[in-house]
């Protein structure tokens, strides 16, 4: 587990911690991002990014000039589900990927069943990219897919679990992965489902295989 991963897990544990023991309620205040900066002895910087993390899963919110407080119970419950399962550390990171891709699957599913949806300019741009080897990054074909979806919870959870990617996401596409991304795409846009899936699949195997 690389150390960005392992900071992130320590800052969330330390606020599970500090919402139990300190009977922080829902609208309650949390801890400054100076106060925790200290506490955890990181920088304030990491403490900015995992609560932005947080705020994306819906368990804390900001406001404007008054901080940062414990959202509403209903989104609470879930979010401490999610991560308890996400940030037990003897589990098999490949679970988070399985996911990961179970969200993506169902995009995929989801866009295939809708003419408009497959029919939305980005998948056109997006295969042109492709086609003339283009500086195009990997992450940003799976997100178009899940906000096209049209569900923001899961956009949400698939964010989160996609931080568990490390950098790999982040990478430009390479050029062999050039033929499985223009089946998927082309698929995409055709309704194939089981066609977009297998080239979808095989896209990840490429990028797994070249980690």
């Amino acid at each position: 587990m690389n150390e960005n991963k392992k900071m992130f897990m320590q800052i969330v544990k330390e606020l599970r911690t500090l919402i139990r023991e300190q009977h922080i309620e829902p609208g309650d205040k949390l801890p400054s991002e100076r106060v925790l900066s200290e506490q955890l002895g990181v920088g304030r910087s990491s403490v900015r990014e995992a609560l932005r993390s947080l705020e994306l899963l819906g368990l804390i919110e900001t406001r404007h000039g008054g901080g940062t407080f414990l959202a509403s119970v209903h989104h609470h419950q879930l979010i401490e589900i999610l991560s308890s399962f996400i940030l037990q550390e003897t589990k098999s990171i490949e679970d988070v990927h399985a996911t990961r891709e179970m969200h993506e699957r169902e995009a995929i599913r989801i866009i295939c069943r809708s003419e408009a949806l497959r029919n939305l300019p980005v998948w056109e741009s997006l295969f042109i990219k492709v086609e003339l080897q283009q500086e195009l990054v990997r992450e940003d074909i799976l997100r178009e897919c899940i906000i096209a979806s049209n569900n923001r919870l899961s956009l949400k959870i698939w964010l989160q679990l996609l931080a568990y990617s490390a950098q790999t996401f982040k990478q430009f596409v390479t050029a062999q992965e050039k033929k499985a991304l223009q089946m998927f795409i082309k698929s995409l846009q055709m309704g194939y489902i089981k066609e977009a899936i297998i080239a979808y699949e095989e896209w990840i195997e490429i990028i797994q295989d070249g980690r």
